[in-house]
């Protein structure tokens, strides 16, 4: 639970309130960040993505998104979908995170879990959690 709580409180500390936002760092793809809406139970949904081209299109590598889980003043992101467009990849932890929880795939889940961990390290440890990230508000 500790490992979801500081998920939550990472996602808050770089959308600052915003409900979509892009981070650049120099030498880094540029960082996605975007409230995309809620699931069925009121659960709010958080894309985080690195972004690319390819061709003219726009590619995530990865993307993760995050259902945010509020209940007596404990925030929570758990990370529910993997997607990775440069190898085709797209995974999802509940078959229906709209709709139900109570389709897992166990594996996915902790694995993700681990990623997400690492993911929010290395975003620290290039700087996009400080004052070298060039912040875009996108909505």
């Amino acid at each position: 639970m500790k490992t979801y709580e500081s998920f939550a409180k990472h996602l808050e500390t770089l959308l600052d309130g915003d409900k979509a936002i892009e981070l650049v760092v120099e030498g880094w793809m540029p960082l996605s960040i975007e409230r995309i809406g809620t699931t069925a139970e009121g659960h709010s949904l958080i894309a985080m993505a690195h972004t690319g081209t390819q061709n003219g299109d726009l590619m995530v590598d990865p993307e993760i998104i995050f259902r945010v889980d509020v209940s007596n003043d404990l925030h929570t992101a758990e990370p529910v979908t993997f997607r990775n467009d440069y190898v085709g990849v797209n995974q999802l932890v509940y078959r229906d995170i709209e709709k139900s929880t109570s389709d897992v795939n166990v594996r996915l889940k902790a694995e993700l879990k681990t990623y997400a961990r690492s993911w929010f390290r290395n975003l620290k440890n290039k700087g996009f959690f400080s004052s070298k990230a060039v912040r875009k508000c996108l909505a």
